[in-house]
């Protein structure tokens, strides 16, 4: 585990900083209150907890790679969607934007299985796999959700009158210029399978590829 993450861990920060920190703001949009309110959620949920005993440490440990391992089914997924997308690339989404997207897309799905691997190595409990699903799908769909509204709302370049509606997400996802809420429910059935593994979500040789090619993460890597 510490091998692989070690080794995204550069290219991932240059990714956030470039979209959060850079891309964003030049813009005239501050994603930083809300991204700060997610970091300290997540610090919350899966920080370390000292004051824990070994045995009540260690199934918080537990705890934490089934969440995580929930979190990183859904990036897969994403993060294969957009690698699959042309349509983006043809409603004319900005070019830069959509390689960040898929750079950081291409990461996630090169680097699903290192959670869930290492949660059946310390515990192939099925039960507490789909816990850890149950607890993160309301979870993350609440905060993107929220972090839908916040990034409209405090876009300059948005009217006021632009609001998130249901019926607009439905419109762009037959388009499959979001992703469509019924293969996206269908993914986290596939989880649920007592076979699942992480390989069968997204393609890692369609990922390397990518990030191979990709101008912003080839610009990173310099």
């Amino acid at each position: 585990m510490t091998r692989q993450s070690s080794g995204l861990a550069p290219s991932r920060a240059a990714a956030c900083r470039y979209g959060t920190g850079d891309g964003l703001p030049s813009k005239g949009l501050d994603p930083a209150p809300y991204t700060l309110q997610s970091e300290w959620i997540f610090r919350r949920v899966l920080g370390d907890r000292p004051e824990l005993t070994p045995a009540a440490a260690h199934a918080h440990l537990l705890q934490r790679l089934a969440l995580i391992a929930a979190f990183e089914h859904f990036t897969a997924y994403l993060g294969h969607w957009i690698l699959s997308n042309g349509h983006l690339d043809r409603a004319g989404a900005d070019p830069a934007m959509l390689d960040l997207f898929r750079w950081h897309g291409a990461e996630e799905v090169e680097h699903r299985s290192v959670a869930f691997d290492l949660l059946v190595h310390l515990d192939p409990s099925y039960r507490r796999r789909v816990i850890g699903m149950l607890v993160t799908a309301p979870v993350l769909t609440r905060l993107w959700i929220r972090g839908v509204r916040f990034l409209m709302s405090a876009d300059p370049e948005l009217d006021d009158r632009v609001k998130v509606r249901v019926r607009e997400y439905l419109a762009a996802a037959r388009k499959d210029l979001l992703p469509r809420p019924g293969a996206f429910a269908r993914s986290v059935l596939r989880y649920f399978r007592p076979g699942y593994d992480p390989t069968q979500e997204g393609s890692t040789q369609q990922a390397v590829a990518y990030l191979a090619a990709s101008p912003a993460a080839r610009a990173a890597a310099r």
